[in-house]
């Protein structure tokens, strides 16, 4: 069974927003509290401002793949020069949604590397062999934020392949008529 690319732009993208909303799930429901010396302690992602601003970054690109899986089906009659127009924001919308969750992921993982490792120059502590589970649900959430990377990484492709096949292979910018 062959798919038109248009569909399969639709199902990854269907695919994105449950990975980028997964990830969102994962790391604003993770917390964990212990007793440490009497004293009741709370890691959540608020502690750890690289995750808020993942948080973030992720929930508005889901909402960008929503909206443009949503919207998709306005371009069917427009004409090839507004298609353009169309094919052109699109791909470098696409591009930065992808660059942003990009930067968000890697450097909430940088975050979690300090929070596993410990830092003792600028006496940072090492929080994953007290919050373990912790620790494993954002581990979890940044993997999933690498799976819609790579699946927004295709869509990209696929929004670039739509774009420049408008264009003549002969004549350099210039709309196949």
């Amino acid at each position: 069974m062959e798919l038109s690319i248009q569909k399969t732009e639709a199902l990854i993208r269907l695919s994105t927003i449950v990975m980028l909303v997964l990830t969102a799930c994962l790391i604003g429901l993770d917390s964990q509290t212990k007793v440490i010396f009497y004293v009741q302690k709370k890691a959540s992602f608020n502690d750890l401002r690289a995750l808020v601003g993942l948080l973030y970054i992720t929930s508005l690109a889901a909402a960008y793949n929503l909206l443009q899986l949503c919207c998709s089906s306005f371009y069917k009659g427009t004409s090839l020069q507004s298609y353009a127009y169309l094919a052109w924001l699109r791909y470098i919308l696409d591009q930065a949604v992808v660059y942003a969750v990009f930067a968000g992921n890697l450097a909430a993982m940088e975050h979690s590397f300090l929070v596993l490792t410990g830092e003792e120059n600028f006496q940072w502590l090492k929080w994953c062999n007290k919050y373990t589970r912790f620790c494993t649900q954002i581990g979890g959430s940044l993997l999933c934020g690498f799976v819609a990377i790579l699946l927004m990484f295709s869509i990209a492709s696929i929004s670039a392949f739509n774009l420049f096949r408008l264009y003549s292979p002969t004549k350099f910018m210039h709309l196949k008529l």
